[in-house]
């Protein structure tokens, strides 16, 4: 057993058990318990440690929605948190590569589709394959790192307008939106970025934090774009 776990382990059996039944709380209490064990720390949490108090605060939220009587994923930590519309996490399709990995002049990483369910997803990126086989060719549709296409795109917002116009031949315009994982540190440069750096270094055409800013607002009204990773450098 790692040493990290085992201190946890005895924590928990020497000093948060005895507590929690000394003091006799509802296992439906969360808040209260969570709170208790914070407090019995008596610093941020690194007397105890993760593996101790969040693994009892699991523990006790898992009894908690037994002794309820409901699913833990569907109602009871959303009772606690005082949500009433319970919703699963969208899917993302990573479906066109771009950034240093990929064969292409695209700046930007990862080109992702969010479909409002998995058989959806699976059409357009499909359906992706046919379009961009017919545009670029078929060895266009090779699939690069992490399983995504790599065809010879020259801009981002032709890789965008691609997914637009495959979404709608599928018929899912109003069922799937896009996202981005820009990965904007591989173009970072002196306070500035390249929106073209696989071409040979020009600073001419750096753009400033702000302008990439707005590129990301045109990429928002234009082209359904609703979740942009790593748009800027980690230390921007």
């Amino acid at each position: 057993m790692r040493k990290g776990v085992s201190k946890a382990v005895e924590h928990i059996n020497k000093t948060i058990a005895p507590a929690l039944i000394s003091e006799k709380v509802n296992v439906k209490e969360q808040e209260k318990i969570d709170k208790l064990m914070i407090e019995m720390d008596g610093t941020e949490k690194s007397q105890f440690g993760a593996n101790a108090i969040l693994g009892v605060s699991l523990a006790v939220c898992k009894a908690s929605a037994a002794e309820k009587g409901v699913p833990l994923y569907r109602c009871h930590i959303a009772d606690l948190a005082g949500n009433p519309d319970v919703i699963l996490p969208v899917l993302a399709f990573n479906v066109i590569s771009g950034g240093s990995h990929a064969g292409n002049k695209l700046t930007m990483h990862k080109f992702m589709i969010l479909p409002e369910a998995m058989h959806i997803g699976a059409e357009v990126y499909h359906n992706l394959k046919n379009v961009i086989k017919e545009k670029y060719g078929k060895d266009a549709t090779n699939v690069g790192d992490e399983d995504r296409i790599a065809p010879n795109i020259l801009e981002n917002k032709e890789a965008l307008q691609l997914l637009n116009n495959t979404i709608g031949k599928a018929g899912y315009t109003d069922h799937v939106v896009i996202g981005k994982d820009v990965t904007a540190s591989e173009f970072f440069r002196s306070g500035k970025y390249d929106p073209e750096f696989k071409s040979p270094d020009d600073s001419s055409r750096y753009i400033s934090p702000d302008q990439l800013a707005d590129l990301y607002k045109s990429f928002i009204y234009d082209y359904q774009v609703v979740s942009i990773n790593d748009p800027f450098d980690q230390d921007d």
